[in-house]
């Protein structure tokens, strides 16, 4: 892991928190270049409340001064992303699932390393607005 690396981060970010920013800030310090993917509209509505639509949540995101790139996810194929952007990181939220971009980046033949960002205590979406958005 080093300045050159280009790391990878994704997620839905319906609602931008200080959970959000220290997975974000901890992502980017594993390498030099930090692409976000927000999570698509359609992927986000079959299991969540949408709040704001990618368009915006990906707005919003490269206001922050640590991000490099935003992109939103294909929902279609979920490794076109990883195909395009060739990560040499991808940095998962304690919450997501590792077997599912492990298969993700076997479709898209990535040897990206995967690394997972511990949670900041106390702060998850669910846990702020009671409810899965």
């Amino acid at each position: 892991m080093g300045m050159n690396d280009r790391v990878l981060a994704g997620g839905v970010f319906n609602m931008v928190h200080p959970g959000h920013i220290h997975f974000l800030e901890k992502a980017k310090s594993l390498g030099g270049y930090l692409v976000v993917v927000v999570a698509a509209d359609s992927r986000v509505a079959r299991r969540k409340r949408l709040l704001r639509t990618a368009g915006e949540r990906a707005k919003l995101l490269r206001e922050l001064p640590f991000v490099d790139k935003v992109v939103i996810g294909d929902d279609r194929d979920m490794s076109a992303v990883v195909a395009k952007e060739k990560p040499d990181i991808v940095a998962l939220g304690y919450d997501q699932d590792i077997e599912e971009v492990k298969g993700i980046l076997r479709k898209a033949h990535s040897a990206a390393k995967i690394v997972r960002i511990q949670q900041l205590k106390g702060y998850s979406t669910k846990k702020l607005t009671g409810e899965e958005i």
